[in-house]
């Protein structure tokens, strides 16, 4: 027989070879330096998953942002933050950037440090020596004091809730200069010191007139400083009708486990004020992750409300012109948890409910559309566009799991000799089935074969976890792009039109 490899096709000696291998040992591609940053910025939570562990990924974070310039990993930590709705990720770049460029982490930090939650994070990240400092240092503690000095009342209110560090810490270590009396009051009540009573904030005095006999009106302080208090049922569901919208998507069980969806009137009150503030509420995932928590307290009513505002945010996915495939994965490695595994803290949410999602979002989009769920094999499994997520999730990982086959939906597409316009595959490219000892991968094979027979077909590869590389090498037609936030559906669609060709040159955009 003659030698295969002497003797390959035009196509395959055309073809990239793999210049990597996958946490399988498979080969694969490994993505370029700036590409390998925004895809552990999009989907790393520093938490284990199911190939790597929370300080592996922290090394592979570090090490990704040595080997690119500065202001790319500024760009990358405000697209996380402002697009891709992530929280340590950004903080942890903006943390490393004081070791390596304290002007442009200073330029950085009102862009990705908006909130209490963000503040404690960056200040956990600079103490804790992982970024090359075990202390503030005198410019990033002239920014932390310039946060705690230019928020608001109601923001540290917010910002005194969580601890590892607490704002009180904080504010010990920074020691922010007061403005007038009534923040001067705020920070001697926060640090257990004298202070003028007359002058503390308005709130804070209520709490404090309240506490001792917790009787009256509710005094209008954070959420978590009431959580403790020993509220009475009526209490409870006067709180669930004032707390904010993220507050309220959070808390739906706590408020079912103090009984107060059992005063009448407060479950439709509360079933209203999530359909009304559905905006506010934010991207498909985050409503998602609602529908996953609620526990069987929280009544069908609020449910209900909450998967009318899934829909709401579904209906904004774009449009896509032409005929497209979606290829959610549904091996084993897709029924672990998306965000990784964190002891008390473990999302319920999978990545094949994600999968699940970005297919019935591009379902209720373009109808038509077709969906190939694939573990070693493409399996058949009905995805319906009127389905609800969870059934269409449901259904997915049912499946039961076995090895994963990226290119397996694309060469039944290439054997049914199929026209199509704009394949998206979601998974976490860790393919291994379909495994080749030398050259090209199969799955940039399979796609080249099928491109043959449809000259404009593009591919967009959504990877949902932080593993570094993928089965098709990009280029002016395959979209690699990382996240689970509604940008990846705005990014897929400007592709598909052919307005952009480059995940990494989107988020270079960015402004710093």
């Amino acid at each position: 027989m003659a030698n295969k490899s002497l003797f390959a096709s035009a196509l395959a000696r055309l073809l990239p070879r793999a210049d990597s291998r996958n946490a399988e040992g498979a080969p694969a591609y490994a993505y370029g330096p700036e590409a390998r940053l925004a895809h552990l910025a999009a989907t790393g939570t520093l938490a284990d998953t199911f190939y790597g562990t929370a300080e592996a990924q922290l090394a592979d974070v570090v090490a990704a942002a040595r080997a690119v310039d500065p202001l790319f990993v500024a760009k990358a930590a405000v697209y996380a933050r402002r697009f891709g709705a992530m929280k340590d990720m950004p903080a942890l770049l903006a943390a490393y950037l004081t070791t390596i460029d304290p002007v442009l982490a200073a330029r950085l930090f009102h862009r990705v440090i908006d909130s209490g939650r963000m503040l404690r994070t960056y200040v956990q990240i600079l103490r804790s020596g992982q970024v090359g400092r075990s202390s503030l240092g005198t410019r990033p503690k002239r920014l932390v004091q310039h946060w705690l000095e230019q928020a608001t009342i109601e923001d540290l209110m917010a910002a005194a809730t969580g601890t590892a560090p607490s704002l009180k810490d904080i504010v010990r270590m920074v020691h922010p200069r007061p403005a007038d009396p009534e923040r001067r009051a705020f920070y001697g009540w926060l640090l257990d010191r004298p202070y003028d009573v007359a002058a503390l904030p308005e709130p804070i005095a209520a709490f404090e007139a309240w506490k001792p006999t917790r009787d009256g009106a509710l005094p209008p302080v954070p959420f978590s400083w009431l959580v403790g208090q020993a509220l009475t049922p009526d209490q409870w569901g006067e709180l669930a009708l004032r707390m904010g919208a993220q507050a309220l998507r959070l808390n739906l069980n706590t408020l079912a486990r103090q009984g107060a969806f059992r005063v009448p009137g407060v479950a439709e009150a509360v079933a209203a004020r999530l359909e009304a503030a559905d905006r506010a509420l934010g991207q498909p995932y985050q409503m998602m992750m609602a529908l996953k928590a609620v526990g069987a307290g929280v009544p069908l009513r609020v449910q209900a409300a909450l998967e009318t505002v899934l829909e709401r945010a579904l209906a904004v996915v774009p449009r896509i012109e032409g005929a497209v495939v979606v290829c959610p994965d549904v091996s084993g490695s897709m029924s672990s948890p998306l965000t990784g595994h964190r002891r008390g803290a473990t999302t319920a949410v999978r990545c094949v409910d994600v999968a699940a999602l970005i297919a019935s979002a591009l379902l209720r989009s373009n109808p038509e559309a077709r969906v190939l769920p694939f573990e070693h094999r493409v399996v058949s499994v009905r995805v319906e566009a009127t389905a609800r997520i969870a059934v269409n999730a449901a259904r997915l990982a049912a499946v039961g799991g076995g090895g994963t086959n990226v290119s397996a939906p694309l060469v039944q597409l290439e054997r049914e000799r199929a026209r199509v316009d704009l394949i998206v595959i979601v998974s976490d490219n860790q393919s291994w089935v379909d495994a080749r000892t030398d050259g090209a991968t199969a799955t940039m094979r399979a796609f080249r074969r099928l491109q043959r027979r449809n000259p404009g077909l593009r591919l967009v590869c959504i990877d949902l976890q932080p593993h570094g590389s993928t089965q098709a090498a990009s280029g002016a037609d395959i979209l690699n792009v990382g996240g689970f936030s509604d940008a990846v559906f705005e990014t897929m669609a400007r592709f598909a039109r052919g307005e952009s060709r480059d995940w990494v040159g989107e988020i270079d955009r960015m402004e710093v």
